[in-house]
């Protein structure tokens, strides 16, 4: 795996509170949905599924960026659970109706 066209973050960027080490940040879910990707402090797009994630990376230069997702030395997900893309609790519906 060739990960060399994002490097780790420099320490300018770390003093800013851009999330740690982790050069991609994933943020919080926003009320209409999705979350807003940055690369090295430099906005990527708003995914709304992994897929969307993965392919931000891929177009930063990591093709296999599938095996990054888990990764906090790579990604860091800020408020909210990783992985998830929407600010429905679980057991709700579109518009807050309890599903049972």
């Amino acid at each position: 795996m060739n990960h060399e066209h994002i490097p780790p973050k420099d320490e300018h960027q770390r003093e800013r509170g851009q999330g740690g080490d982790a050069p991609v940040l994933v943020g919080r879910p926003a009320a209409t949905g999705g979350r807003r990707v940055t690369i090295h402090g430099r906005s990527a797009g708003i995914a709304h599924s992994d897929a969307d994630v993965v392919e931000f990376l891929r177009r930063a230069g990591l093709p296999d960026a599938w095996e990054l997702l888990d990764d906090p030395r790579w990604v860091g997900w800020q408020g909210g659970r990783p992985r998830t893309y929407d600010t429905t609790p679980p057991g709700h519906g579109d518009h807050g109706e309890v599903i049972g």
